[in-house]
């Protein structure tokens, strides 16, 4: 039996997808993807599983598990894992190309990470004000 492990992060938020197979079924955190309250984060996390098509996608299960970070981190980070993982499992070089032209994040993830608070400041770059001069 073919099982696959990866992951995806985005900011804070870190998932971990495990395919196999099975009939299609998507769940995140345990819960049915069909079922996943916020409908924006859901159509994010679905794009991959409608660009690799039913073909791929009816043959499978995933399992994700993700935490930290917001709901839309959170829902990047599925999407890397789920990306990466159909790619790994179909070894398909057309569908990584296909992946890379919608959206170059969804492979290679995105870097950026919130600055860290200074001392004596009230967030990361905004100072005391000055109301002389």
């Amino acid at each position: 039996m073919k099982i696959i492990i990866t992951s995806g992060k985005r900011k804070t938020a870190v998932a971990r997808a495990i395919l196999k197979p099975g009939k299609g079924r998507v769940y995140i955190n345990n819960i049915p993807l069909e079922f996943y309250p916020i409908e924006m984060a859901r159509w994010k996390i679905m794009e991959p599983l409608l660009l690799a098509g039913d073909d791929i996608r009816n043959q499978i299960d995933i399992s994700v598990n993700v935490r930290g970070g917001g709901v839309m981190a959170q829902a990047d980070a599925i999407r890397t894992a789920v990306a990466r993982g159909l790619i790994e499992w179909t070894g398909s070089e057309e569908l990584k190309k296909l992946f890379l032209e919608y959206d170059k994040t969804m492979l290679s993830g995105d870097p950026r990470q919130t600055e860290p608070k200074k001392f004596a400041r009230y967030s990361a770059r905004r100072r005391w004000q000055k109301s002389y001069r």
